[in-house]
């Protein structure tokens, strides 16, 4: 992480807002806003628990610190919002995102960084992020992109939603780029790892071995990878990834 980045940012309070303003501007819902919380510093996700903890509209239902551990927890406790750092340490959380859309369909991601970059804040919302909130920012600011997020609305700092909009918008003039090619950059480093070691044929608990993962990590790679490549299932990633060159040999097809 670059200096300067926000993480030692503890979401410093808002103090032109006026204290009954700050409480009602966060809405009271029938039922809690279940928040998961994503970030490779312990602190940070402390200090997150306990801000939302405090407040009777929403509570959090487990935290992680990158794919290894965040995954599962998704799947298993179905949140409504979840929290995404985008520097996870040794993982970008944008290649972390695909996944999470799909182990929590009906999960509304922001984007909750320290990184400054325009580009990524671009990236993560192709990719599907709904909301973006700097560390900088009052705690009061991260309450209401939670809460307008939930209701199905977008959050971003407004020059950056409209530099988005605008290119997402502007009219292409180059050839569209070959779909399989798009698909293929989708792909992550470790997607790409994995899919060469099914190229040699190595089954599910093999694959977890050699890369020092759990299985059920290598079957949330596996789905994200059916997903961003559109095949049903391992004999069809095979067969494609023959031929795409993303394996030089077509390997006796597996179960698992």
């Amino acid at each position: 992480m670059q200096a300067g980045d926000g993480k030692a940012h503890a979401f410093p309070p808002n103090r032109s807002i006026p204290q009954d303003q700050r409480v009602h501007r966060f809405p009271i819902q029938t039922k809690p806003i279940r928040v998961f919380i994503i970030d490779d510093h312990t602190v940070i996700r402390a200090a997150l628990r306990m801000l939302l903890d405090s407040h009777p509209g929403v509570t959090v239902v487990g935290e992680g610190s990158g794919p290894e551990d965040a995954l599962a927890i998704v799947m298993r406790e179905h949140p409504d919002i979840i929290l995404l750092d985008l520097d996870l340490g040794g993982t970008n959380g944008l290649d972390l995102l695909p996944q999470l859309h799909i182990a929590a369909p009906d999960a509304h991601v922001v984007v909750l960084t320290g990184v400054r970059d325009v580009d990524m804040h671009r990236r993560a919302v192709r990719l599907g992020a709904m909301g973006l909130v700097l560390k900088e920012r009052a705690a009061e600011v991260l309450l209401e992109a939670i809460a307008k997020v939930h209701a199905g609305e977008v959050w971003a700092d407004g020059l950056l939603l409209a530099s988005v909009l605008t290119e997402m918008t502007r009219p292409r003039t180059h050839q569209p780029a070959d779909p399989e090619e798009i698909k293929i950059r989708a792909l992550t480093a470790r997607e790409r790892e994995l899919i060469g070691m099914i190229g040699q044929g190595l089954k599910n608990q093999a694959i977890a071995d050699r890369l020092c993962i759990s299985e059920a990590t290598v079957r949330h790679h596996l789905t994200s990878i059916y997903a961003k490549l559109s095949v049903g299932d391992r004999l069809e990633l095979a067969i494609y990834a023959y031929r795409q060159g993303l394996v030089s040999f077509l390997p006796h097809p597996t179960k698992n």
